[in-house]
């Protein structure tokens, strides 16, 4: 598919994809896996909540944490366009792909061994492994 793009019908490895050098942003539903795959693979977001908690993660992503742009609650062409046009290339996109950046290094790592992520899971599964059955 060079110069073309690849398009994956059905499961897509979505946090292979999202790691990969030429993805400039992530146009996300706002579900927790999805935000969190988003911002361990450093990545800004074109936020597009449609139900429950969503809308919450939303705003962790575009005004909290900075990494993201609403697309709304239309479904419309030109409301993608225009999130997917800010997280690329406006005024404020570098500094929202430093600071998506700067969050996937601090993920990455969390999880590695020593990281927070990674001591506060072993310290739980030392503490349930000596709870008496």
């Amino acid at each position: 598919m060079e110069g073309r793009g690849l398009i994956i019908r059905g499961w897509a490895p979505q946090v292979l994809i999202l790691d990969h050098e030429a993805v400039g942003g992530f146009v996300t539903h706002c579900g927790w896996n999805s935000t969190l795959e988003g911002v361990s693979a450093g990545v800004p977001m074109a936020a597009w909540p449609v139900s429950a908690d969503q809308f919450y993660n939303e705003k962790l992503l575009t005004q909290v944490l900075k990494i993201g742009v609403s697309v709304g609650n239309y479904i419309k062409r030109e409301a993608v366009e225009k999130a997917v046009e800010a997280i690329l290339t406006s005024d404020e996109a570098k500094e929202m792909r430093s600071r998506a950046k700067a969050l996937g290094e601090m993920a990455k790592r969390a999880v590695e061994e020593g990281g927070s992520s990674y001591s506060d899971l072993n310290a739980l599964i030392k503490e349930l492994s000596l709870r008496d059955h």
